[in-house]
């Protein structure tokens, strides 16, 4: 208890030093604590944008396919930066699923840090999705400076399903928004339907999220609600969800209950080590993953 006081006592003074000192760091101090946007305003426009966009149904030839996964890039940085920053490991993922053998490619959240320029260059750095399709999640920092509008005004909705079809098969993927913390009470309902009525038509789904679900390093923020956990957790094994995908806590880490492994991600971040990315592969007789150390990719 002493030392989670201590720690939120550092938190505080450092975010009172930023603010009050007069620097030029570009730090939005109420989004830290509380998104501009709240989730069941974002999951009413997610719904309206769904209604008049048909979801994503992608075909392969082969019965084996492979996407990728990342999260917490970071474009713009944490503060007043060059909006490069968070681009050079982007463009790293950027070459790898062009490469013919990625179906497709995630990025669960904290894409950017908020800011319209960062968005902008977000977008200018995208593939062309009709070639090298991809999906995006909102996380917390993409929330920040009211990042939502312009989240919204380029990608869309935050809380979608796509699939992608085998000769034989089809696997079920479903991205939720939890920018916020929690996935509210619309959003909630919205995955329950959706795996009542969709989960039994597909051989796998596979769920991502921004917010992690076992907690191997507590941020500051955005930290989700416990007893929405449990329900989610009943609600995923229940219906055999395969893999729960996150990112956030920027440490990767393997959980497992019932049927389903949740995984935590390394960060994208540029200024992260261990940064790597996720390498699904879903075949007729199984599904793997494995991390991609970027390091190793000039």
């Amino acid at each position: 208890m002493e030392n989670k006081l201590k720690s939120s006592i550092h938190i505080f003074l450092v975010l009172m030093t930023f603010f009050f000192s007069g620097c030029s760091l570009n730090v939005d101090i109420g989004g830290f604590f509380f998104p501009s946007d709240l989730i069941d305003s974002r999951f009413k426009q997610s719904e309206q944008w769904n209604n008049s966009h048909l979801f994503k149904q992608l075909t392969v030839s082969s019965e084996n396919y492979q996407i990728l996964v990342a999260g917490d890039s970071h474009i713009g940085g944490f503060a007043e930066v060059s909006h490069s920053e968070g681009l050079k490991n982007f463009t790293k993922l950027v070459i790898e699923a062009k490469k013919p053998e990625n179906t497709a490619f995630l990025i669960v959240g904290d894409i950017v840090s908020g800011q319209k320029e960062d968005f902008d260059s977000l977008k200018a750095n995208l593939p062309d999705y009709n070639i090298n399709p991809y999906f995006l999640l909102v996380g917390n920092h993409d929330l920040y400076f009211d990042g939502w509008k312009t989240f919204y005004n380029y990608f869309g909705s935050s809380t979608y399903y796509f699939s992608i079809k085998t000769p034989t098969f089809s696997d079920l993927y479903i991205c939720l928004d939890s920018g916020s913390g929690t996935l509210g009470v619309g959003q909630l309902a919205w995955l329950k339907n959706v795996l009542e009525t969709e989960r039994a038509k597909y051989r796998n789904c596979f769920v991502f999220s921004h917010v992690n679900f076992f907690r191997n390093r507590r941020t500051g923020s955005t930290n989700p609600l416990v007893d929405e956990l449990y329900v989610l957790m009943d609600l995923f094994a229940t219906n055999r969800v395969n893999l729960v995908i996150s990112g956030h806590d920027h440490v990767r880490s393997l959980n497992y209950f019932g049927f389903t492994t949740y995984i935590t991600m390394d960060a994208l971040l540029d200024a992260n080590p261990n940064a790597s990315i996720l390498k699904l592969t879903v075949s007729t007789t199984k599904t793997s993953f494995s991390f991609m150390d970027l390091k190793s990719l000039n």
